[in-house]
């Protein structure tokens, strides 16, 4: 399988994502910032921290690692967490980067900043 970013962008997304050779497709459902507990952070970078380790948790059960995300689909309650969304996303993909959709909205939680759903191949 190869995984070919177009037209890649500084802050760990791609205007696109060309996946040729895959076997396997991944669809991860909305990661919300709430671990096995229940528990939900108070601060939006450690909501947005445990919603990426919940990313990363989907990902290692299917045997594959941020390099397979081909998609990434952000759900943010408010815009002011932008640029702490945009920091610790690169934090987490490094120079990975899938094609990418950050989206203002209202949160089905009130309690969480955000959610992220994504896709996967290899």
């Amino acid at each position: 399988m190869q995984i070919t970013t177009l037209d890649p962008q500084p802050r760990s997304y791609g205007q696109g994502t060309l996946v040729t050779g895959a076997t396997r497709l991944l669809f991860i459902s909305g990661q919300v910032p709430e671990d096995d507990d229940g528990h939900v952070p108070d601060d939006f970078d450690d909501q947005c921290r445990l919603a990426w380790r919940n990313v990363l948790s989907v990902l290692r059960a299917a045997d594959m690692t941020v390099r397979d995300l081909v998609k990434v689909t952000v759900f943010l309650s408010d815009r002011r967490h932008r640029e702490a969304n945009a920091r610790i996303r690169h934090e987490v993909l490094g120079g990975h980067a899938p094609a990418l959709t950050v989206i203002i909205t209202g949160i089905y939680d009130e309690a969480w900043s955000l959610e992220i759903e994504a896709v996967a191949a290899a």
